[in-house]
């Protein structure tokens, strides 16, 4: 048994408790339909009860997949990947992308993937590589290219961003001791 299915007792107990709470429901529907008071709901043509009962069950399966959403919006909040949302509920992690488009906050490209740093006169740029690490390339104020060392691969911006800045300093043009 996966650990979201339930037992046959859980199942039961679930019924019994999903009846219980639609059957107000059910009743305050066919009472709106027919101008009957709740108690009467079952002194009607079967087939008009069955159609009001239908219609609360319509209500609450609108109302959990409500919850439903709000609760993948709370687990991916807290981290969670789509990946792990389809897992749960049974779908690949497309469809739980599709079923739930805003669960997972994505960084968006221009603020987390790619920042512009301008010191002593040159520039660098700090990427995000799709594993998550950062590297940078740069240019200092006197004409000199580099990049990371050796492949190097920062685990945040705010590190990349001290090497390019140690970087920028060095080829920085020192205005003051030039012949």
């Amino acid at each position: 048994m996966a650990p979201s299915e339930i037992t046959p007792e859980e199942q039961a107990e679930l019924d019994k408790a999903l009846y219980n709470a639609l059957n107000p429901l059910a009743s305050a529907i066919r009472s709106r339909e027919t101008g009957l008071p709740a108690d009467r709901m079952w002194d009607a043509n079967p087939v008009e009860v069955a159609l009001s009962i239908l219609a609360a069950w319509k209500v609450a399966d609108v109302e959990i997949k409500r919850l439903a959403e709000r609760a993948a919006a709370t687990a991916g909040s807290y981290g969670a990947s789509y990946e792990q949302l389809g897992a749960v509920w049974g779908i690949t992690r497309q469809g739980a992308r599709k079923k739930w488009p805003d669960a997972v906050s994505r960084p968006t490209p221009a603020a987390a993937g790619r920042s512009t740093l301008a010191l002593f006169g040159g520039a660098a740029e700090l990427v995000q590589s799709p594993s998550g690490d950062w590297r940078w390339t740069g240019k200092g104020a006197d004409g000199t290219s580099g990049t990371v060392a050796d492949g190097t691969l920062y685990t945040t911006a705010e590190e990349a961003a001290a090497h390019a800045g140690a970087f920028l300093k060095e080829h920085a043009l020192d205005i003051g001791h030039q012949s």
